[in-house]
């Protein structure tokens, strides 16, 4: 992957001719953390989402512009969906733990890539429970339905379940905001641990969770990159007043 880890270039996303998201460029450093913040409805989620294609799922979207990761744009319709997704994992906004038990939850990913060995599987789900600091809660009831977990014990699971494919992005998308403080205190102390490893990308509402969590920062608003840079920067002198009025709470 390249140093600045993704690089969108002249982004426009439109559903039913409405344009959501005008000429984003921006840069997203590798092995940090980069938070993306804005107003609700402002295409927080939506640039988020097109990064693994999932905007494809919409019906009447038109994309046009480029996201490179490794110098491939992934928006080349001879992109392989598959592979992209396996690099490029999502973490939702609510738990969605798939409905069967813990461990087949955590090993769904690497079944379906290919992986059969019984030994490298049960190693796989040690790992990535070992990784979100699940293990020691569950790992003598893996046989048991994911859905008897609470819902932050859920979202660590559905985090273990991403990484056990082997990301080398991992897609956040206001991922703790349907938890109570200490299981999303959990989830972002997990994501602090996971960023020298994995880039990182954080769509929140939340001004003091990005400012906990940020390395960099994009600000959106209407659907325009307002500004963006070292999160330090961008939070204590940030350049462009609508910035400034954001942050202030002037609106949002």
């Amino acid at each position: 992957m390249s140093e600045t880890g993704i690089s969108v270039k002249n982004l426009n996303v439109s559903i039913d001719n409405r344009e959501i998201l005008k000429n984003i460029s921006t840069e997203i450093p590798k092995n940090q953390i980069t938070v993306i913040i804005g107003p609700s409805g402002c295409g927080k989620s939506t640039l988020l989402r097109s990064i693994n294609r999932m905007t494809d799922l919409v019906e009447n979207v038109k994309t046009e512009g480029e996201i490179l990761i490794n110098g491939n744009n992934v928006l080349d319709p001879a992109t392989n969906l598959s592979d992209l997704r396996k690099n490029v994992g999502m973490i939702a906004q609510a738990p969605n733990p798939l409905p069967m038990s813990i461990y087949d939850n955590v090993v769904y990913g690497p079944k379906i890539h290919g992986m059969r060995d019984p030994a490298i599987l049960d190693e796989k789900v040690e790992l990535s429970l070992k990784r979100v600091g699940l293990w020691d809660e569950v790992h003598d009831r893996l046989k048991d339905p994911a859905s008897a977990l609470s819902l932050g014990q859920q979202q660590r699971l559905c985090l273990a379940r991403a990484l056990a494919v082997g990301p080398k992005i991992l897609l956040c998308d206001e991922t703790t905001s349907a938890l109570d403080p200490l299981s999303a205190k959990h989830i972002e102390d997990e994501l602090i641990s996971l960023r020298n490893d994995y880039t990182i990308v954080f769509v929140t509402h939340i001004l003091r969770q990005a400012k906990r969590l940020a390395d960099y920062a994009v600000f959106l608003y209407l659907g325009e990159v307002v500004e963006c840079g070292p999160a330090h920067e961008v939070f204590t002198s940030p350049k462009d007043p609508r910035t400034k009025a954001y942050l202030e709470g002037v609106f949002g």
